[in-house]
């Protein structure tokens, strides 16, 4: 009983012990999986890398060439610099004999102009491929971005795209610019001076390698803390970038809730965040960088000492020791090169980890391997026992049967969450269903290239993105090739001419950014004519006419009965005014058809759904 109580006392009960044994494995297995994860993407990271310069490894291997000749002219320098001293030197003194010295100097000007030739070509061979990968990796990352599908752009924020897009990829061209010139100097030059100490007086290479532990040691502590560090670095900064772009971007809604408080202290903590992990970083290169001046001053202290003992008694000439001095120098300069190698590169390493785990990320929806060829497009519209949900175990559309034929415009209606927009998506493909079918004309969506599927299926949503350009640039987005003239009539169809024609420099006029130049109710009508110029098979309409004026929305339903005619039409619509143009109406509930058929029916239908809904809607305007 004692020792029970005792072990209670102490906290070491057998129940307490298991569960520290079960939460210790916990976090074992979480960094085993952290290590899992970070392994894999510096896999993914060098896999690109090298794909990047795959096309330029015949002119990398010459540059390789080039920086070897480089730096043996360069290592040269100190060896002619003994020869002058001990060969050279004497004769001149004796009888003046200046032939030998005379080579030497021929020798070290040739040795200065190779350095100097092969350098250039070196930097702007090496700049040159480096712009041309760094080209190809903005055109892959826009690219990529493009391509991935609507949910993904959903869960990845705006702010981490441009983080992608930008910061990263400057990290990465500072490292081709400036990180990999260093490296390959300062290693050619501490393999070649390595070399050189030893073969030039052993004694004093052997009293040099006593710092090469000290070296080793320090490098190995820098490379793992930097690599921390930086890795630290390209994850806060690209937080930073997140909350500065999603603040500026939503400031409407910031201002309008008095955000600004709260977003201030959410980035104030983000940039000090950033402010101490740079300093940290600064830390880190305030020890390494002065500790290897030291090493090296203590370095060349001691071989200063040993060696004039040994030149004092005549065991070496004073040319070995003036050039093992100056290839000690350049043994120990390199180490600041290396450091700033690691800065960029421990920076650019994660910058490109988090491309290549981006640039690895496959589309939800993809095209088909065999793609289905479209011709002679109708327009005809089938859900076939769709089931489709955005979270699981919550299904939108539990086995959806709908068809809609070719030319029918069909009204969905119903509350809020009835399925009514998700329904347009999957015509869109802006989604696939988790089990069914959705069919254009017979053939399954999932089998038709997207390109294709989309140059006959258009989406017009409230919130229709305008793009920095004139009105005529934003109308003619789907089909750049339509002539004024097309536009102009596309732009009439609709009713916006008028307006156009009104704004200062008409059609020529530029909307800004986003469109800010234009009313809510102006941007939907050009919404309007751009979906009329690319003349689709199938329109879909989904809350279109929310953002316009009794006016505009009068405009628009004269509008819809040249827009919709010859086409298949889906509408989505709260105003049930837009409704009355449609042949048909669908009433949703919980993703499922309550009631089907056209307009004037369900509105007499006594009790019926939509009756209700159209009577409350008449109430409304009462």
């Amino acid at each position: 009983m004692s020792t029970d109580t005792d072990q209670k006392s102490a906290g070491t009960t057998p129940e307490s012990i298991e569960q520290e044994a079960a939460a210790w494995r916990g976090r074992m297995a979480e960094q085993q999986q952290d290590d899992v994860e970070k392994n894999a993407e510096r896999g993914q990271a060098k896999a690109l890398l090298w794909d990047l310069l795959r096309p330029y490894r015949r002119l990398v291997a010459v540059l390789g060439v080039a920086v070897v000749i480089e730096n043996a002219a360069r290592l040269a320098v100190p060896r002619l610099v003994q020869i002058g001293v001990d060969d050279a030197v004497p004769p001149l003194q004796r009888s003046g004999d200046s032939s030998v010295l005379t080579q030497v100097v021929i020798a070290l000007l040739i040795a200065l102009v190779l350095q100097g030739c092969f350098r250039m070509l070196f930097i702007l061979q090496s700049g040159r491929i480096g712009q041309n990968v760094l080209l190809e990796l903005r055109r892959r990352v826009f690219k990529h971005f493009g391509k991935l599908d609507v949910s993904f752009h959903d869960r990845y924020t705006s702010g981490r795209v441009v983080s992608r897009s930008t910061s990263d990829v400057e990290a990465i061209q500072e490292m081709l610019e400036n990180g990999f010139d260093g490296l390959i100097t300062a290693v050619l030059t501490l393999v070649g001076t390595s070399i050189l100490l030893v073969t030039l007086d052993l004694r004093l290479g052997l009293v040099c390698l006593i710092s090469f532990p000290f070296l080793i040691a320090l490098s190995l502590w820098f490379r793992r803390e930097s690599a921390k560090a930086y890795r630290l670095v390209r994850e806060i900064s690209a937080l930073v970038i997140v909350q500065f772009v999603e603040s500026m971007t939503g400031i409407k809604a910031v201002q309008a809730y008095r955000r600004e408080p709260r977003n201030q202290q959410i980035f104030g903590d983000l940039a000090d965040r950033y402010r101490d992990i740079n300093i940290r970083t600064m830390r880190l290169i305030a020890i390494f960088m002065p500790g290897v001046k030291l090493i090296g001053n203590l370095t060349t202290g001691v071989v200063l000492l040993y060696g004039g003992y040994l030149a004092m008694h005549g065991e070496i000439t004073i040319g070995v020791l003036t050039a093992f001095l100056l290839y000690l120098r350049m043994f120990f300069e390199p180490m600041q090169e290396i450091t700033q190698f690691y800065n960029t590169f421990q920076s650019a390493t994660s910058a490109l980890e988090k491309l290549a785990v981006v640039l690895d990320e496959k589309p939800a929806i993809a095209d088909p391997e065999q793609p289905t060829e479209l011709t002679d497009v109708r327009g005809e519209v089938e859900f076939d026992d769709v089931h489709f949900s955005y979270v699981e175990g919550r299904p939108v559309l539990p086995g959806l049967d709908l068809r809609v034929p070719a030319g029918q415009t069909v009204a969905l209606v119903g509350t809020t969450g009835a399925g009514k927009t998700t329904i347009a998506k999957l015509i869109a493909r802006y989604h696939d269903p988790d089990s069914g079918r959705v069919l254009l004309d017979g053939h399954d969506l999932r089998d038709l290239l997207q390109t294709d599927l989309r140059r006959h299926v258009v989406m017009v949503t409230q919130e229709n993105f305008m793009f920095e350009g004139t009105v005529a640039d934003n109308i003619r987005f789907g089909r750049p090739d339509a002539t004024d003239e097309q536009v102009r009539e596309a732009a009439a169809a609709v009713g916006a001419d008028t307006f156009v024609d009104a704004l200062p420099d008409g059609f020529a006029t530029d909307v800004a950014k986003r469109g800010g130049r234009l009313s809510a109710g102006q941007r939907q009508l050009i919404a309007f004519a751009r979906a009329f110029l690319a003349d689709p098979d199938v329109l879909i309409l989904d809350e279109a006419t929310s953002s316009l004026d009794i006016p505009s929305e009068r405009l628009v339903q004269q509008a819809l009965q040249t827009i919709l005619a010859g086409r298949t039409a889906l509408i989505i619509a709260h105003r049930l005014s837009t409704v009355e143009v449609a042949d048909r109406v669908v009433v949703l509930e919980h993703g499922q058809v309550l009631e089907d058929g056209p307009p004037r029916d369900l509105i007499t239908r006594e009790g019926g759904r939509y009756a209700s809904l159209h009577q409350a809607w008449i109430d409304s305007l009462a």
